[in-house]
């Protein structure tokens, strides 16, 4: 599998002389299977530059795009992505939905007409919805993708895909879970603390499950241990928190995912270098390295 970073920022892109190096663009990521069958995952400002790139290739498109969930950060780039406009492309849209509004209505209320210029049903390349409302699992050709609520506002997924023996966990947005401020955090989702708080001993060991032996782990590394301090309930991780699921989980690379906003390319630097520090400092048989925009690694 070759992944290919198009956005790596957190809750708003960050265009500018000091995000040049890490990239300034929302979520976005592209999975190639050995056979160049396509899987995207999210649909934040990078799949814009990402569409531009397929559209230069002249390639025709028939893909998977699977949502994290429907924050504006995780799907504002999909009105731009021009493959969506072409006639025989085809785009089969995963995420969840709520129970007041299914996700063909998520993803087209963005571009409602008072927003937005265009309307989803003007695109002219066929779009399907396949809406996930729990843990499970869906064959994609010849990977296995699997999903996992995890602990951010909304029911938000991070997802597993296993394809020929290796292993790669995309969780963009996770918060580690804490039971005495779980019961006064009201944007969470019920049901989804409900599972947390079946585990038995630490409420997290579900993320560590799902992630066990991933070959590459992209995870939520929004925050300094510092920041997160005043930052409970917002949904995110800091670094030392993902270095833990790695561990945990016996991951052999960990990418710091979903760079804070205010977080300049020195600062992401400084972080990616004490969370070297702490993996020799503790002995770690562990890999890190901060997401880069437009950098492509093989899995």
């Amino acid at each position: 599998m070759k992944l290919t970073f198009w956005g790596v920022r957190g809750s708003i892109p960050t265009p500018g002389k000091h995000t040049v190096r890490y990239g300034g663009n929302t979520p976005c990521l592209e999975l190639r299977l050995d056979d160049d069958k396509l899987l995207i995952f999210d649909a934040g400002t990078g799949i814009r530059s990402f569409g531009e790139f397929l559209i230069n290739n002249g390639e025709s498109v028939k893909a998977y795009l699977f949502i994290s969930h429907p924050h504006w950060d995780h799907i504002q780039g999909f009105p731009f992505f021009k493959p969506a406009f072409i006639p025989g492309n085809e785009l089969t849209i995963v995420g969840t939905e709520r129970p007041e509004k299914p996700l063909n209505e998520i993803i087209a209320e963005q571009m409602n007409r008072i927003y937005f210029p265009v309307q989803l049903h003007d695109l002219k390349a066929k779009i399907n919805f396949v809406p996930i409302t729990e843990e499970q699992e869906i064959q994609v050709y010849d990977a296995v993708v699997k999903m996992i609520y995890v602990n951010h506002p909304g029911f938000t997924i991070g997802y597993r895909i296993e394809y020929k023996k290796k292993v790669l966990i995309y969780i963009s947005d996770n918060e580690p879970f804490d039971a005495a401020a779980a019961d006064s955090l009201a944007n969470f989702e019920p049901k989804v603390k409900d599972k947390f708080r079946a585990m038995k001993g630490d409420p997290n060991q579900r993320i560590f499950d799902f992630c066990r032996d991933a070959d590459v782990l992209i995870h939520d590394a929004t925050y300094t241990p510092e920041e997160y301090i005043d930052r409970v309930g917002w949904g995110h991780s800091d670094y030392l928190f993902a270095l833990r699921v790695a561990v945990e989980a016996h991951a052999k690379r960990l990418y710091l995912f979903h760079h804070d906003q205010n977080h300049s390319d020195e600062k992401v630097d400084d972080i990616l270098k004490k969370c070297k520090k702490e993996i020799r400092s503790r002995g770690y048989s562990l890999e890190c390295e901060a997401a880069i925009e437009n950098t492509t690694i093989t899995i």
